[in-house]
């Protein structure tokens, strides 16, 4: 992403040839990305003053999207803590005489509430359904007292009002109008609506008398809860809440603190959507519930009301332009308005990072989300002010990829700890190897480990199989799978791993951390035999120009007879695409060593110098039986040109171990 170029008003400048740039090592003390979470990052971060206003953000206010579902980090609480901070659609209520400021209630379950509403039962109706009936009262009474609070502040006809004298009673007689938490009112409400102790009179119901007529525990709570509905909605209704206020948003975040794999805990997170789907009708738009649910634990939910969910889903998601947008956006909020995309990227950053621009190398590290961006640019801006740099240079960016890389694989498990606590212990599956990893191969490695991972987590034995470990791996974004030319990672609209795919990439966010940073588990070539004659040049041994050994002629033709083999190679190497092309390149690419090798023991033996080109040879041909026996166990054996390269290569090297006069016979080409 590149913006035009100019300069920095608010910023130092400094002159550089006529031309006008940031004054770098002012600058990069001042360049800052925010925090990583919103709740710091609203109070004393850049998220006021760089927060975008995404189509997200305003399907949300708008109502038009209740259920706002997105990976740990992708910026769900970032809208919520936006609205609870700024209302809904600016600040100021709809009508020509507004009554009080817009209402935003704010509602972050803690281990307290979670307790409560993860035990509460009621005979005669589902678990689901009695822990909806939990999530209504709360909600209709932080409407209550909204409304009590915004009555107060109001003139005196709007204090005084009848439905706001009846709320006011309601909350007095069942202790809701107290400044205790949630957690500690919520015992109270859960046991007013298992009995009849839930104080009504202030709506003319005698409890005790009418309410023991229900057939039941559960009939007679949802008895108890449509009456206060109801005087709520009336309140609502008399002071024509919808036509004179944005409607009271209550926004309910962070239900991953008291969320696990129970089944009682699930209940609790279907119950709030079914209470949050019931609030929006009740209350006829004048109040909506929002409901900020990480992806895991939304997508871990089966009950049948699930299907009437998908007009309300949102699901978060950052392209690489948004994110670019995202990371000019918060240098702008800590440098200075004026700064560009182009100053952003080419002088406080490096243009390049080896060899490609340094957006596309970022943006290849992270998983796509904000907090990732945030996390790795901070990062590469503290290392830069450590090693004392007046800007952020190659060097910081690619020492700080390693410990982003550390972190990301330790926050991977943390993230999905209760869906998927046995997640850690597949990592080492990949750790040392090639990044690009075939199925065959995969479940050789787990077939391994198989048996421990069972014995230490039997609760989960049926997912530690290979396809549910293919599946948890893609999920999560560890993994990505070929499909044509592309590989494809979790957290778009594509398919989850189809049976008969095979070729897996761990993401480029892991690899530094796994040691995984070539596509295969090729040893690289060293030339030996050659290293050792440059050594003793650089020591000062040289042979005299003039001088020929008498086996020049066959030496030579040896040297010949590798460039010839390695092309020969090379050539097979390149008809045989359905070797995954990194693999293909990173093959490529030692051989091509071995050629090079080769042209410079043939120059040295023209310039004198003592060479035993047999053991150079010989050497060559090891290292290329070692190569195939490397690529048959990598997981591509089974593919047609991939067995073609790989005995290819055994048959030329076992060769040229004969023409060198080595083990697999021969005593050598004839001079």
């Amino acid at each position: 992403m590149t913006a035009k170029p100019g300069a920095i008003r608010s910023c130092p400048e400094i002159t550089r040839g006529g031309s006008t740039s940031l004054a770098e090592s002012s600058a990069l003390q001042r360049l800052n990305f925010g925090y990583e979470d919103a709740e710091r990052d609203i109070a004393g971060g850049l998220l006021r003053e760089s927060f975008i206003r995404t189509v997200a953000y305003e399907a949300t206010v708008s109502g038009r999207k209740m259920l706002i579902i997105g990976r740990k980090g992708s910026g769900k609480s970032a809208i919520c803590m936006q609205i609870a901070a700024r209302g809904t659609r600016g600040t100021q209520p709809r009508g020509t005489q507004p009554e009080g400021p817009e209402g935003t209630i704010l509602i972050t379950p803690d281990d307290a509430v979670g307790n409560e509403l993860r035990r509460f039962e009621l005979q005669g109706l589902t678990g689901d359904t009695a822990r909806s009936l939990v999530w209504r009262y709360i909600c209709a009474v932080h409407a209550a007292r909204h409304l009590v609070t915004h009555a107060t502040r109001a003139p005196g006809r709007l204090r005084n009002h009848r439905t706001i004298r009846v709320l006011r009673r309601f909350l007095k007689a069942n202790g809701e109008l107290s400044n205790q938490d949630l957690g500690g009112r919520l015992a109270g409400m859960v046991r007013g609506l298992q009995t009849t102790s839930l104080s009504l009179e202030a709506f003319g119901i005698r409890t005790g008398v009418e309410m023991s007529l229900a057939p039941s525990e559960g009939a007679q709570a949802i008895r108890q809860l449509e009456v206060v509905e109801q005087g709520v909605a009336d309140a609502f209704a008399e002071l024509d809440w919808a036509d004179r206020q944005q409607p009271l948003l209550l926004l309910v975040d962070q239900l991953e603190q008291v969320w696990s794999a129970e089944p009682d805990a699930h209940s609790m997170i279907i119950g709030l959507l079914l209470a949050a789907k019931h609030i929006t009708a009740r209350y006829r738009g004048a109040m909506h519930c929002l409901v900020f649910l990480r992806s895991d634990i939304y997508d871990s939910l089966s009950f049948p009301d699930g299907d009437k969910f998908r007009g309300d889903e949102l699901r978060l998601g950052w392209s690489d332009d948004s994110l670019m947008e995202l990371a000019l956006t918060r240098a702008r909020a800590s440098v200075g308005t004026s700064l560009t995309s182009d100053q952003l990227w080419t002088e406080l950053f490096p243009a390049l990072i080896a060899g490609e621009p340094t957006t596309e190398f970022l943006l290849r590290r992270v998983l796509p989300r904000p907090r990732d961006v945030i996390q790795y640019l901070n990062l590469s801006r503290d290392t830069a002010v450590q090693n004392g740099h007046d800007r952020i240079r190659e060097a910081d960016v690619v020492a700080a990829a390693r410990q982003f890389s550390e972190w990301k694989l330790r926050d991977l498990s943390q993230e999905y700890l209760v869906a998927y606590p046995y997640l850690e212990r597949l990592f080492p599956l990949f750790q040392n190897t090639g990044y690009i990893v075939m199925r065959n191969v995969l479940a050789s490695r787990l077939e391994q480990t198989a048996t421990t991972l069972h014995n230490q987590f039997p609760a989960y034995a049926h997912s530690i199989t290979l396809p549910g470990v293919v599946d948890t791996l893609y999920s999560v974004g560890f993994i990505g799978v070929r499909r044509g030319n592309d590989v494809v990672y979790a957290g778009g609209p594509d398919l989850a791993v189809q049976p008969y795919e095979s070729e897996f990439h761990v993401h480029p966010c892991f690899r530094e951390a796994l040691g995984a940073t070539s596509a295969v588990d090729i040893h690289a070539y060293t030339p030996l035999v050659l290293g050792a004659i440059e050594a003793r040049v650089a020591g000062g041994y040289v042979l005299n120009s003039t001088f020929r050994s008498p086996g020049a002629g066959r030496e030579h033709r040896l040297l010949q007879d590798l460039s010839r083999s390695c092309r020969t190679i090379l050539d097979r190497i390149g008809r045989a695409v359905d070797i995954p092309g990194q693999t293909r390149q990173e093959i490529t690419t030692q051989v091509s060593r071995i050629v090079r090798d080769a042209r410079k023991a043939s120059d040295a033996l023209d310039e004198g110098r003592e060479i035993n080109v047999g053991d150079h040879v010989i050497a060559a041909a090891t290292y290329l039986g070692a190569l195939a026996a490397q690529i048959r166990a990598s997981g591509l054996h089974g593919m047609a040109g991939a067995d073609s390269v790989s005995a290819g290569i055994a048959d030329e090297a076992r060769r040229l171990t004969a023409a060198a006069g080595g083990s697999s016979g021969g005593s050598g080409a004839s001079s």
